[in-house]
């Protein structure tokens, strides 16, 4: 890792920097892994709503319009801090607005009178959650030289799946599962399930502060707020007339999203598929799960030197090429242990197709242009996210069986690989 880098005009604090940066991927996963996933998601459900497929349905439709929500205004508030120059008080503003929003679940009881209050929670939450993520990923292309993007991309999402899977094991084992929930909290009203909210916020920003203390920002343009929106709207809709002038961006924004609308349907059905399938109980599931993370992990953090070494863009090629390979088997065992060794193989190649697409994207952004650039790159995965979902129900119900369904998944990534094959990126320097 480089001791002294540039960012903007200035320095960072050498590796504590970068390591703060990366600790926020840890902090930060925190939020999808308890509350969007494992145990809020889990607990509206059964608890809030009280009927497991109405609930599900009610809260898959709020994650969607925090999606719609997320497409419109990630690109536009990206060109704004463009033009500002600073991202740190957006990344602020955003990431103070997700710790409010899961705080206050505490307050939402296991009553159907608090769906409103909880669906219209997790939608604000989620929203800044993902507006977050678009200044934090902006933040990469001036951590370092181009030669150690790939790297401190892949740490990153490495840490990430670790922070994430840590959150969640105190989550069970001190709060959900305990006989004795720590704190002094009761089972009764649901109190062991609801203090995850303000445990996610309290992870979350603990782990966050670093990188507001030690990794610094770009460097501030001097103009009112009022000019930079300004501006701002005018360079996006410049830059949109203008992609067709920038083919190799758009191919790749193409491509990156055909494979992270395969990576999240496997996120979204994974567990459908393993209970449906191999008739895995619940904590079967979780533990699979936690497995699957762990694997995702090691392989972000490993095929990060292979990044820097041959590229991104031949680590995502690699990555999907695995991805497939792995998968075409799972489509036909039968035995349940085959599948589990097989899936954490799958994982191996899960984190380092994510940590990749964004370090690409990262060398792939006009320079000035970097928060604009994840803001569409967040725009065009949020756009066309319910097509995985699509895919999978419809060939699930035609075919009567969930291994067709799984079949699509493979298909885009086999469209994003094809597609990735035509992006040019520069040697890493």
């Amino acid at each position: 890792m480089p001791q002294d880098t540039n960012i903007g005009s200035g320095k960072t604090e050498g590796k504590s920097g970068i390591f703060a940066w990366c600790l926020f991927d840890w902090a930060m996963s925190a939020y999808n892994t308890v509350i969007g996933t494992f145990v809020f998601a889990v607990y509206f459900q059964r608890g809030i709503h009280g009927d497991e497929i109405a609930g599900s349905a009610m809260w898959s439709a709020a994650i969607g319009w925090a999606g719609l929500a997320v497409a419109i205004l990630s690109p536009i508030l990206g060109a704004i801090a463009d033009q500002g120059g600073r991202r740190k008080p957006w990344l602020g503003l955003f990431v103070a607005t997700t710790l409010i929003a899961s705080s206050l679940l505490w307050f939402a009881e296991p009553s159907p009178n608090f769906i409103v209050m909880a669906l219209g929670l997790v939608i604000v939450g989620t929203i800044a959650f993902e507006l977050a993520n678009v200044f934090y990923n902006a933040m990469l292309p001036g951590l370092a030289p181009p030669k150690y993007l790939g790297r401190i991309s892949g740490w990153g999402w490495g840490l990430g799946y670790i922070g994430g899977l840590t959150c969640l094991g105190l989550a069970l084992i001190g709060l959900v599962q305990a006989e004795t929930p720590w704190f002094g909290l009761s089972q009764d009203g649901a109190e062991n399930i609801r203090a995850t909210g303000p445990l996610v916020a309290i992870w979350f920003g603990l782990f966050a502060l670093p990188l507001f203390f030690l990794t610094p920002d770009a460097k501030g343009q001097g103009k009112p707020l009022g000019r930079a929106i300004s501006d701002g709207l005018k360079t996006l809709w410049q830059t949109l007339l203008d992609m067709g002038n920038h083919k190799n961006i758009v191919i790749f924004l193409i491509a990156s999203t055909l494979t992270r609308d395969g990576l999240a349907t496997l996120f979204a059905v994974g567990g459908l598929y393993a209970a449906g399938t191999f008739q895995m109980d619940f904590d079967q599931i979780i533990l699979f799960a936690i497995g699957l993370n762990v694997s995702a992990g090691l392989g972000a953090t490993v095929f990060a030197f292979l990044d820097d070494g041959i590229g991104s863009r031949r680590t995502i090629l690699i990555a999907l090429a695995g991805l497939i390979i792995v998968g075409i088997p799972i489509l036909f065992i039968s035995d349940a242990s085959v599948f589990i060794g097989l899936a954490l193989a799958l994982g191996l190649f899960v984190g380092p197709a994510q940590a990749a697409s964004r370090s690409l994207m990262a060398r792939l952004a006009p320079a000035g242009k970097e928060t604009e650039m994840f803001g569409l790159y967040a725009l065009t995965g949020k756009s066309v996210a319910p097509l995985g979902l699509f895919a999978f129900s419809i060939l699930t119900t035609a075919f009567n069986s969930q291994r067709a369904g799984m079949a699509s998944i493979l298909c885009f990534w086999a469209l994003g690989a094809l597609l990735m094959l035509f992006v040019r990126e520069k040697p890493p320097k």
